[in-house]
C-alpha cells in the first residue's frame, strides 16, 4: 500500500456516491446481520457513537465496527443527539442499538453514552469515521494486560475529499505525529480524541466523565463563532490520569480514517493547517514544560 492510498479493509465501508436510501437489499440485509452480532446483552466492549444528523454518515461508520474480528461481547451504541433528519430511522432500519439525546452537543452526547455503556471498556467512535477490523482488541489489549493502563488513544488519517491529493493530509499527519510525542509528558491530554480513545468505564465514571463548562458543537471548526477550546475528550484524558496512565496505541493495523470536513469547514486544509501552526508555534513552550 503506498503512502496515499486507502487500505483494502475500508474500501468495502465506502458505499461511494451513496446515500442511505440508495442501498441495494442486499446492502441492507448485510448491514442489519452484521450489526445483530455486535448488541451482545452483557458485553466486555461498549463502542459508543454520537451522531447528529449523520443520516448518510454514520452507516459507513457502523459498517467499518460491524465488521470487527474479535473475540470479546461487544455491544455497538449510537447517541442521536437531537437529529432533524432521517438519523433516527437509519438507526432503527438497521437495529442499532440508540438512545436520544435532546441536549446539544457533543459532551452532553457522550455523558449518555456512558451512562449506558454496559461493558467494562468504553470505546468512543465518531459518525464519519472508519475502523480498522482489529481497532477494538487493539485498543483493549492494553488495559486487559496492565492493571495501570486505564485509558487508550490512538493514530488517526484524514480521508481526502474526492480528487484532492493525499500528499497535503500526509504531511499534515506526520507533523502531527510528533507534536503528540512532544506533548506527550506534559499535554497529553490534548493527544486524545474523541473519535479514537478508550477507557475502563467505571473509572471515566467514577473521575468525572466528560462534564466540561461549555458544550462544543460536532464541527467545532477553528475560527468559528461557535469554536470551544475546551473538549470532552481533553477533559476525560484529565480524570483518567486521576487514577493511572494512559497509552498511545501505535499499531498499524489500529489506524483510523477520519473524514476532512471539519478541515474543509475551517476554510480548506491549507488555511486550517496555517492556523493550526500558529496555535502550535505559541504553545510549544507548554507542551514541553506544561502548563504552570
Amino acid at each position: 500500500m503506498s503512502a496515499f492510498s486507502l487500505p483494502a479493509w475500508i474500501k468495502p465501508h465506502l458505499f461511494t456516491d451513496k446515500k442511505f436510501s440508495d442501498l441495494s437489499l442486499q446492502e441492507l440485509n448485510d448491514l442489519k446481520t452484521r450489526v445483530a452480532n455486535f448488541k451482545h446483552p452483557s458485553p466486555d466492549v461498549s463502542v459508543i457513537i454520537p451522531a447528529w444528523n449523520e443520516e448518510n454518515n454514520i452507516f459507513r461508520a457502523i459498517s467499518s465496527l460491524a465488521s470487527s474480528k474479535t473475540n470479546l461481547k461487544v455491544e455497538i451504541v449510537v447517541i442521536n443527539n437531537n437529529s432533524t433528519d432521517n438519523t433516527q430511522k437509519v438507526l432503527e432500519e438497521l437495529g442499532v442499538i440508540n438512545y436520544f439525546q435532546p441536549v446539544q452537543g457533543i459532551a452532553p452526547a457522550r455523558s449518555m453514552g456512558l451512562i449506558h455503556a454496559k461493558g467494562k471498556f468504553h470505546l468512543c467512535a465518531d459518525s464519519d469515521t472508519f475502523y480498522p477490523p482489529a481497532w477494538i482488541d487493539l485498543m483493549v489489549k492494553p488495559m486487559i494486560n496492565n492493571s495501570t493502563i486505564v485509558g487508550v488513544y490512538g493514530r488517526y488519517s484524514f480521508l481526502p475529499p474526492p480528487g484532492d491529493s493525499g500528499l497535503i493530509f500526509w504531511i499534515y499527519e506526520k507533523i502531527t505525529g510528533v507534536l503528540i510525542r512532544i506533548r506527550k509528558k506534559k499535554m497529553e491530554f490534548i493527544n486524545v480524541l474523541g473519535f479514537n480513545m478508550g477507557f475502563i468505564t467505571e473509572v471515566g465514571k467514577a473521575n468525572g466523565g466528560f462534564e466540561v463548562t461549555a458544550a462544543r458543537k460536532f464541527d467545532n471548526a477553528m475560527g468559528s463563532a461557535d469554536f470551544v477550546e475546551e473538549s470532552e475528550d481533553g477533559r476525560m484524558a484529565l480524570n483518567l490520569k486521576k487514577t493511572g496512565f494512559l497509552k498511545l496505541i501505535t499499531h498499524p493495523k489500529a489506524r483510523v480514517f477520519t473524514s476532512s470536513r471539519r478541515l474543509m469547514a475551517e476554510g480548506g486544509i491549507i488555511k486550517s493547517f496555517t492556523n493550526r501552526l500558529k496555535l502550535h508555534t505559541g504553545r510549544f513552550s507548554e507542551y514541553l514544560i506544561g502548563n504552570k
